[in-house]
């Protein structure tokens, strides 16, 4: 799987990459046909509390599944968009299984 990162308003460290590219790739385990993600870091102004927001978007081969979400930090933005994702992906898989 292809990841790509795209930090946006802001210059992403090589730490923040490198755990993006850490949590993204175990996305594989749900789901062999991910072709590629997406992923989308942004600083949200006005500089306040819940400012940090992570997008993900999965490149499958029959459709796209994407999460958004803001929180306070990119760490833990990114654990939620995972999550969400995770959950995408296991009903895309259900729904394969049941055709």
């Amino acid at each position: 799987m292809e990841i790509r990162i795209n930090a946006i308003r802001f210059d992403a460290t090589e730490r923040l990459e490198a755990f993006v590219q850490k949590k993204v790739s175990k996305l594989d385990q749900y789901y062999d046909g991910i072709i590629a993600a997406e992923v989308n870091l942004r600083v949200i102004k006005p500089e306040t509390a819940q400012n940090k927001q992570a997008s993900i978007r999965l490149l499958i081969k029959n459709n796209d599944c994407f999460a958004e979400k803001t929180s306070d930090t990119f760490e833990e933005a990114i654990d939620q968009t995972v999550g969400a994702l995770e959950k995408q992906l296991l009903k895309v898989k259900e729904k394969i299984r049941s055709k």
